[in-house]
Parts: structure tokens; sequence; C-alpha cells
């Protein structure tokens, strides 16, 4: 194929992509508010789509960040983790692919009621998500293979997952505490009844050397 052959498709295909992506963005937003129960949709899966979730959060559609919050909102409400460990934007009549750096969300605000078994730790997420923590919404904390810091995710719904902001990451440690988990000593925090070991208590004081 010539270059100029190249450019018009290449071309067309854009057009193909921003022409799906408006539909999509109709199909979606016909769903009304709330959240629509994307775990019980089945349809066919239609491709991928060049849109990519960054590890900040930002999310990008052929290399363009999208900078209008509703339609970011929007989007979040059809997003589905399904078991091949894939993310997807899903309506009643498709399913297409995305990419995910890192999280799907990040959570950037924390509040902290009650002490003890009674207290309550609650996030707010960059797309508007208010989440308890608790059984259903638990923490899980792991080590960045690259740098060796402290990671804690927070699961939102479905396989979704926010990623703590640092900031947010520092408030949540200043609410651990020591407990004796299984025998062994370790640095964790509690929420609605739960308990979410973060590391022993060790290594924890390793880390703050």
């Amino acid at each position: 194929m010539s270059k100029k052959g190249l450019k018009m498709a290449q071309s067309e295909g854009s057009q193909r992509d921003a022409a799906g992506l408006e539909a999509l963005i109709s199909r979606a937003a016909a769903q009304g508010k709330g959240l629509p129960p994307v775990e019980k949709w089945n349809p066919d899966f239609c491709g991928d789509l060049d849109m990519e979730i960054k590890a900040d959060g930002t999310w990008f559609y052929m290399g363009t960040p999208i900078g209008r919050a509703p339609l970011v909102r929007l989007f979040s409400t059809v997003l589905r983790k399904d078991a091949d460990g894939k993310t997807y934007l899903v309506t009643p009549v498709e399913k297409v692919g995305i990419r995910i750096a890192d999280a799907h969300f990040i959570a950037v605000e924390l509040n902290v009621s009650g002490e003890g078994d009674d207290q309550v730790m609650t996030f707010r997420s960059n797309v508007g998500d208010i989440i308890e923590a608790g059984a259903d919404h638990p923490l899980r904390f792991v080590i960045d293979p690259d740098n060796g810091g402290l990671k804690p995710y927070l699961l939102v719904r479905g396989r979704l997952e926010a990623l703590l902001a640092r900031p947010v990451m520092y408030e949540l440690v200043s609410h651990g505490e020591d407990m004796v988990i299984d025998g062994k000593s370790m640095f964790a925090v509690r929420s609605k009844g739960a308990i979410f070991p973060i590391m022993p208590s060790g290594e924890l004081e390793e880390q703050s050397l």
C-alpha cells in the first residue's frame, strides 16, 4: 500500500473509531442515572477500543486525554473486569476492551469516623464513587516491585479497584495499629468490623528507618 493509501486508511479508521465512540457514549447514556447492571449483561465482544486508564486515573482516547469529567464518570459506570483479567466497557448490546495501566479508579479522599470495632473508613473515588471499606469492599496492600513502596487498593465493585492516592495512603496509615493476627504481630487498619493487615510490624519499622 502506498503512503497516501496508508494515510487514507488510517484516517478512515480514526473516523470509524470516533463514530463508534460516539455511539457507545449514546448507548451508555441511555442507561440513565446510577449504576447499570453490567454484571447481568452478556453482549458479544466487539473488539478493542483505543482507550486507556493511565496509572494516575486519567482516561485517554486515541492518545488524547478525555477532559470532560461527566463523560469519564459516564464511562466509569459501564466498566467491567471479567474473569479473563481484562477490562471492558459494556452495554446491553456490545462489549469493547480497554487498557488499564494500574487500577480502574483513584481513591482521592478518606473520612474516618468512630473508633475501635465501630470505626468506618469511607473513601471517595476520582469519579465520585463513595465506598465504605469493609468485608464487602476490602482493602489489599502490595509492595511496588519497582520502588519497594506500599500500594493500597480498595475494591469498589465487581472486580474493579481503586488505588489510594499517596496523601490518602498516608492518612490511612496514620489510623493503623499493631495487632496480633494468626500469632503474628501485624500493622493493620480496621473498618466496619473488618481488619486489613498491611504488613508485619517488623517490616514497617524497617521501612520507617
